[in-house]
């Protein structure tokens, strides 16, 4: 947070005799210390809570893209249920249902799929091995939003302490003020 303010020394000692300075927060200049630290623990705060905002969509855009390759690896399970006999051999072709909407997930992803020429169709070969390209996309997506994860829950921790430093620092604040004017009363 320190390095969000920066001092300038004023001229002339104040009413207590110590030396003054105001600081500058950012672009605000004229604070006084605790106006400072306040503005610059809350700055951090709103800065950390953007970039979990951004994060938590980041986390949101990978679960689709499972969703969506778990839904395409369904289709291509399925074809795959329909040649799953011990005769079947590797250039036996299978429809697979909603070709279109797989072909479409797969390129929008940049998973390899091999189709037969009028399209909606794969060899069994070609369906084990869209089937792995899947699973791996699906795997690969896995682990990516498990460290996602665990950096929100970072940002998240980040945000809630600096948050909380806020707080401290206008409690302390209103402490002190109230202190004061507790001894001046004396």
């Amino acid at each position: 947070m320190s390095n969000l303010i920066s001092a300038e020394v004023i001229t002339g000692n104040s009413v207590y005799g110590v030396r003054q300075a105001q600081y500058t927060v950012g672009k605000e200049s004229g604070k006084n210390f605790i106006d400072a630290m306040s503005l610059a623990a809350f700055k951090q705060a709103v800065a950390i809570e953007s970039a979990t905002t951004a994060y938590s969509h980041v986390v949101t855009a990978r679960q689709t893209k499972i969703d969506e390759l778990s839904e395409a690896l369904s289709y291509i399970a399925k074809a795959v249920g329909k040649l799953n006999n011990k005769n079947a051999k590797s250039t036996d072709k299978v429809t697979v249902d909603n070709a279109s909407w797989v072909k479409n997930i797969a390129a929008k992803y940049e998973v390899s799929l091999s189709w037969e020429s009028n399209g909606s169709q794969m060899t069994r070969g070609n369906l084990q091995k869209a089937q792995t390209n899947v699973q791996y996309a699906i795997e690969r997506e896995d682990n990516d939003i498990q460290q996602d994860i665990v950096t929100l829950q970072s940002f998240i921790s980040k945000r809630d302490n600096a948050y909380s430093n806020a707080s401290k620092v206008i409690r302390k604040a209103n402490q002190a003020a109230g202190s004061t004017i507790n001894n001046i009363g004396a």
